[in-house]
């Protein structure tokens, strides 16, 4: 089963995925917040995430995201959770996600290299929307390893401090990595392979 892990420092980072219950629930709240604000704001609304529904979408997210079992992984800012939020899939190719992928707007062009640990050479996409856009500013960094995508999206509360916290996710982006259980025929146990 492929997955993927990731080493993110815990002086910066909270993991969203595994907290359940009181651990992690400040962190996983306020960052739902924000991302239903900028939901909000880009429907034309008023840009404040509901508490109620950023409250109960944040005791749902452990669950949901451990039934993802390892396709998907998020992490908030530890200082301050509403400021930005992280996440990382991997999602097998099809012809659909190729076509998908190729016909998104001209500003995903705007691309640069970026060299992972154990990934190898992928791309790098900042997006600074000008400050009346509806668009959250936001950073993806995508390896296409020819059976999977692996995607590690950021999402930034304020504009003017994005850039700020931009190498950390960089170093947080580089040690992401697809692990595979293998199951041997002649052995009950799983053999684990590590990213090579």
């Amino acid at each position: 089963m492929t997955r993927l892990q990731a080493d993110a420092d815990p002086a910066r980072w909270v993991a969203v995925t595994g907290s359940l219950g009181l651990r992690g629930r400040r962190h996983r709240k306020a960052a739902i917040r924000m991302l239903l604000g900028h939901g909000s704001r880009m429907i034309g609304g008023q840009g404040r995430g509901s508490g109620l529904l950023a409250w109960t979408i944040s005791q749902a997210a452990p669950l949901l995201m451990r039934r993802a079992d390892g396709k998907l992984l998020a992490w908030v800012w530890k200082d301050e959770p509403d400021l930005l939020v992280v996440t990382a899939q991997v999602h097998q190719v099809t012809p659909q996600l190729r076509a998908a992928r190729a016909m998104r707007p001209m500003e995903y062009d705007d691309t640069e290299p970026f060299r992972g640990a154990y990934l190898g050479m992928g791309e790098r996409l900042v997006i600074d929307a000008p400050a009346g856009a509806g668009t959250p500013p936001f950073a993806e960094y995508t390896w296409d390893t020819g059976a999977h995508f692996v995607t590690v999206t950021a999402v930034g509360g304020d504009r003017e401090r994005f850039r700020t916290v931009l190498g950390s996710v960089d170093v947080l982006a580089r040690t992401v990595r697809i692990v595979d259980d293998l199951r041997v025929a002649e052995t009950p146990g799983v053999l684990r392979l590590g990213p090579a």
